[in-house]
């Protein structure tokens, strides 16, 4: 099996009314990856403590397996207090030195890590060191297709850290809102994506830029595109664990040989569905998504 992975935060979400949601943006998106018909794993640390427990089988519940979650018995399981606003966009409020802050590097990561298809790593995974060290290790290999999703979520993030991560991905994916805060934390001066992306960039990466509600925007100099999408009508619950959706679609049906705009495509409709469930990893019939987004099977 040659696996998608994502790799880094694994947490319970805890929203106002007390209700707990298994999420993370590595974990919502292999759990979108196996959704869609691909093997995919979540490679992250829980705590030896009853939510460490409960947050493995919320894990194989969704059906995906919990061998490279590890367990840490110095560290508690990640929470996220999330709050959401008027229009049910989310705010997290994350708590420090958990279980996932501390991945250790072992020998089945390393067997994983050359066996990966396509890794997406965040900037929130590499807030702590020892995590950020698995990260750095970790889809080294020429075959997997890397992708850095850019979460600059309260002040887990350095200039350093942010040029790493583009530096060593295939493909960027950023929000329009955070744009202009990434590229002030590096010191650049922008006016446009193509000037944003030709600032940082390398021609042949990918960079994706989300818009929420309006869609998303793509730029790729080396094979001449740059093209937007519009954003697909959507009766919101919230927003939760969509930008993953979307970032799980967008690598399946690139690894299946789409059309990168029909991969845009999909993605939009995809993660419109999901904004209306609540939480991070509702079930979504692909076979309707794709009549919806108009893509072939």
């Amino acid at each position: 099996m040659n696996p998608i992975v994502g790799i880094g935060e694994l947490l319970w979400d805890v929203y106002p009314d007390g209700r707990k949601v298994a999420g993370g943006a590595p974990f919502n998106f292999a759990y979108h990856c196996h959704q869609l018909g691909h093997p995919a794993v979540i490679v992250s640390r829980v705590g030896d403590d009853d939510l460490g427990r409960a947050l493995r089988e919320r894990v194989r519940e969704l059906g995906l397996s919990d061998e490279y979650i590890q367990t840490d018995r110095d560290h508690p399981t990640g929470t996220v207090q999330v709050a959401l606003d008027a229009n049910a966009v989310p705010t997290y409020t994350i708590t420090e030195n958990v279980a996932w802050d501390f991945i250790a590097w072992d020998e089945k990561l390393a067997d994983l890590s050359e066996r990966t298809r396509s890794v997406c790593f965040g900037s929130l995974a590499c807030r702590g060191k020892d995590s950020f060290d698995v990260v750095s290790e970790f889809g080294r290999s020429s075959h997997t297709h890397r992708l850095f999703d850019v979460n600059l979520r309260q002040n887990y993030f350095t200039p350093k850290l942010l040029e790493w991560g583009v530096a060593r991905a295939h493909w960027v994916k950023i929000s329009d809102e955070e744009i202009d805060r990434f590229a002030t934390a590096i010191g650049v001066w922008i006016d446009s994506f193509e000037q944003f992306h030709q600032s940082l960039f390398l021609p042949g990466q990918l960079l994706i830029i989300t818009k929420g509600a309006g869609g998303c925007e793509l730029l790729w100099p080396e094979h001449d595109q740059h093209f937007g999408e519009p954003g697909v009508p959507a009766r919101v619950v919230d927003t939760v664990g969509a930008g993953d959706a979307f970032t799980a679609a967008m690598v399946c049906l690139h690894l299946e040989g789409k059309p990168l705009r029909e991969c845009a495509r999909f993605a939009n409709h995809y993660a419109a569905r999901v904004c209306e469930q609540p939480g991070g990893t509702p079930k979504i019939d692909r076979a309707e998504v794709e009549r919806a987004a108009g893509i072939a099977t």
